[in-house]
């Protein structure tokens, strides 16, 4: 019976050592992680460095070429389970924010919403006749453009698109679908599996671990990448 008790008082001891470790543990992980987003009366998720747009697109793509940044458009709706995915879990990861706030111009559009858009060929719509006009059937749905209006040339959104991706993608993914956007990768390899195979045999190289579908991205992940 002695020794029961010790061995309770024990277990309980080493229960009540450990348990601010483990508190700790898990407050300097969520510490590495952005706050959570707002959700605006719209139910829309909010950050606040996407882009305040006039909703003029051919202005928003001059604007972002002459921060020598690319355009990306991304459709969500209210209730979307995706689009909270990416918000909450992506867009939460400070290399991933930084890599899209530092090289892209994002303007978010609801699939449902009657806010009036100008195409770019000009055409003035609002949010949810713009995407059926485009064929924009799943949310998310990211779509990004040239780096220039000349190379848009007055054609439709849905005619000017260089990389057009439905669906959510886990971060890794994400991350580097952006650096596809950016590079132009789309121009030597059309399939965006095919060039993230190419990412990972570089990562193999390097010996960097990663999970595809992991919430984070690798670990040690080199600034060149």
């Amino acid at each position: 019976m002695l020794i029961a008790k010790s061995l309770k008082k024990y277990l309980l001891a080493a229960i009540i050592a450990l348990t601010p470790i483990t508190f700790f543990s898990n407050a300097w992980a969520d510490s590495h992680l952005l706050p959570m987003p707002a959700i605006g009366e719209d139910g829309m998720h909010e950050q606040s460095w996407f882009h305040e747009s006039f909703l003029d697109l051919s202005e928003d793509l001059a604007e972002a070429a002459a921060n020598k940044k690319r355009l990306v458009v991304i459709w969500e709706q209210r209730g979307c389970p995706y689009c909270k995915r990416m918000h909450e879990v992506n867009l939460r990861i400070p290399r991933v924010t930084n890599s899209i706030k530092d090289n892209f111009t994002v303007i978010q559009l609801n699939l449902w919403g009657d806010r009036e858009v100008t195409d770019f060929d000009g055409e003035v719509l609002k949010e949810k006749d713009l995407a059926n006009k485009w064929g924009v059937l799943f949310t998310p749905t990211l779509i990004f453009y040239p780096e220039s209006v000349e190379k848009v040339a007055g054609r439709s959104g849905k005619n000017a698109e260089v990389l057009r991706i439905p669906g959510y993608f886990k971060p890794f993914h994400f991350y580097f679908l952006f650096r596809y956007a950016r590079t132009n990768g789309y121009e030597q390899e059309p399939n965006f599996q095919r060039w993230l195979g190419g990412i990972g045999e570089k990562l193999d190289g390097a010996g960097i671990k990663y999970d595809l579908y992991a919430d984070e991205l690798p670990a040690g992940l080199p600034a060149e990448f």
